[in-house]
């Protein structure tokens, strides 16, 4: 009788409490140490948090403008997405024929448009969007990370008063999009990494997990899924975006390959390239591809697109691909082209771009970008006779300029101690930053770097978690909080000291020197 009350299978009323065993050291090294449990005090902090920073962004977003006209390259994106909104969702800008990036970012800037009309507000309000989007996504992102609400927290004041992020969510421009959609991805590839590893400590908890030399199938991944889905969103914005997609899809496979082996999986490699490397290929792969092949439904949909009958204008042969459809071989042709435009974009010599910069100087923001600047009578308000108003894309100087310090201890910890949180955060990293060293003759910009500034974001993050300590040394603790509690409060000092300079804030010249910290940034 003893027995049946006590077993632990489904039974009727009466049967005494369970107890649960203590989880085995290979459950324990599977899932690592548990999420914080206040989610109610975290949801608060990631509320406010985004509020402060959504606050931020469209506090003034109207202005600056050009008499009334888009800033720097706005000048390109926001006409195009104008004609999106007039002819349902595509451009066809024969004139000029500078239609040089897949429509999703264009489509979300005509949605403000349709909200606010063609005015700064319109054409930035998307933008602005996405900016508070990714202040929500960094918290929790390094929640994650750092099991830790407090250090989510100091992530999310960090992404606010990071100067790039800042003003790219001020700009009817793409670069804040393709930032908001990988930060997503990555996010959703630590949800899924979480994920395998409680399937697998379930597999070890109930015996199953020998029950092939390669250890079990995972099942349907959604997380993963979702990884690809934003991979192919943020493709659809540049086609930079497909960097990530590789290097996403590799990250995904090593946390399976590492989950296999802590699993105790006799042949975890193998198991991996068997159970996990087609549905990885096809979730982040294939999907990305769909997916970014559905953002051209308003391109395949019209007649009078740009180069939307390319191959019967052309009169390009049928040839070995003559089975394709014409309108994807069109598609193909026209982004083939606008790749070669890109690739081939050089500067020419002795008259460089005033503002262009190589991917060396991105990691510490050493040459910004000047988008807009106005002095004279005509700017008034700063209580001289001759003002300043100008707009400069510089990453914040506390953050940035601790880059290389960052990076290298975060490749000292991956390699030498296996910190897997480090790895992940510097594959997110590179996958913005080293490819573009492999065409150094092109023109670049600062702007280029805008998705690289979440990941620092967290690589600080995880710096700061270390020097915070633990929380069983009371004395060090206290110690890494007042260090922590110092260098967050003078990231939020320099911040405001840029702010004038972030929007546009009417400022006397002096003050506009003194904003001017670099030779390189003049």
């Amino acid at each position: 009788m003893t027995a049946l009350l006590t077993r632990s299978s489904a039974g009727g009323v009466g049967r005494a409490p369970q107890v649960s065993e203590p989880p085995s050291d290979r459950e324990a090294a599977l899932l690592g140490r548990p999420l914080p449990g206040d989610r109610l005090r975290a949801l608060v902090v990631t509320v406010v948090l985004t509020a402060i920073g959504g606050f931020l962004r469209l506090f003034d977003l109207g202005v600056p403008t050009d008499k009334g006209t888009p800033v720097f390259d706005e000048k390109h994106y926001v006409p195009q997405a104008w004609q999106m909104l007039r002819n349902g969702g595509y451009e066809d800008n024969y004139g000029y024929e500078l239609v040089v990036h897949p429509p999703l970012a264009k489509q979300l800037i005509a949605v403000g448009e349709w909200l606010f009309g063609y005015n700064g507000w319109g054409w930035r309000f998307s933008a602005a969007v996405a900016g508070a989007l990714i202040v929500l996504l960094t918290v929790r992102i390094a929640r994650r990370l750092t099991r830790s609400t407090l250090l989510g927290a100091i992530a999310g004041v960090l992404v606010i008063c990071d100067g790039v992020l800042h003003l790219q969510s001020r700009m009817g421009m793409l670069d804040i999009f393709i930032a908001l959609f990988v930060l997503a991805a990555f996010g959703c590839l630590l949800c899924d990494r979480d994920q395998v590893r409680e399937r697998l400590a379930t597999a070890v908890r109930e015996g199953w997990i020998d029950s092939s030399p390669y250890g079990p199938r995972l099942g349907f991944r959604w997380w993963r899924f979702g990884a690809g889905v934003l991979l192919g969103l943020a493709t659809a914005v540049k086609w930079s975006g497909a960097y990530w997609v590789i290097a996403f899809g590799l990250l995904c496979v090593a946390f399976d390959i590492a989950a296999r082996r802590t699993a105790g999986v006799r042949r975890p490699w193998v198991g991996a390239l068997r159970q996990d490397l087609l549905p990885a290929a096809w979730a982040i792969g294939v999907v990305s591809v769909l997916v970014y092949l559905g953002s051209w439904w308003a391109w395949f949909a019209s007649e009078t697109a740009t180069d939307r009958h390319y191959v019967e204008m052309e009169g390009v042969g049928d040839g070995p691909f003559g089975f394709v459809p014409a309108a994807l071989r069109s598609l193909f042709l026209y982004t083939t082209n606008v790749l070669d435009f890109h690739s081939n974009l050089s500067t020419p010599e002795g008259d460089p771009h005033p503002w262009e910069s190589k991917p060396w100087t991105w990691p510490m923001g050493l040459r910004p970008m000047l988008y807009y600047f106005e002095s004279g009578e005509n700017v008034t308000g700063c209580g001289e006779t001759e003002c300043v108003s100008a707009t400069m894309l510089v990453g914040t100087p506390a953050m940035w300029w601790l880059a290389l310090p960052v990076l290298g201890w975060g490749l000292w910890r991956a390699v030498f101690r296996a910190d897997w949180r480090y790895a992940a955060v510097l594959v997110g990293y590179f996958a913005g930053l080293l490819p573009w060293f492999t065409n150094l003759d092109r023109q670049m910009y600062f702007f280029y770097a805008t998705p690289l500034a979440p990941f620092l974001v967290l690589g600080l993050t995880l710096v700061l978690g270390q020097v915070l300590g633990a929380r069983g040394n009371s004395e060090r603790r206290g110690t890494g909080l007042l260090a922590v509690s110092l260098y967050v409060g003078l990231v939020v000092a320099n911040f405001v000291w840029l702010w004038p300079i972030l929007v546009g804030e009417p400022i006397t010249y002096d003050r506009w020197q003194a904003e001017l910290w670099l030779p390189s940034w003049r």
